[in-house]
């Protein structure tokens, strides 16, 4: 990233930096998901639906460490 342009010289990954990608199918939804974001989180915390779409996924994982900073 720091070598592309001058702009991005101080730029850093975050910690638990995560990337998804999004199938061209449900696009809609996931733009208006990511726009209604904070009221949806009102409802089910990012902790909650994290670890409900592992498990949707049989996605293995240790609460100790699933969002240890």
């Amino acid at each position: 990233m720091k070598t592309i342009n001058h702009y991005y010289t101080r730029f850093a990954w975050q910690m638990g930096y995560g990337a998804f990608s999004v199938s061209p199918s449900i696009l809609d939804n996931t733009i208006r998901y990511i726009k209604n974001q904070a009221e949806h989180h009102r409802v089910k915390t990012f902790q909650e639906e994290y670890k409900m779409i592992l498990d949707a996924y049989g996605i293995e994982y240790d609460e100790r460490y699933i969002f240890a900073y």
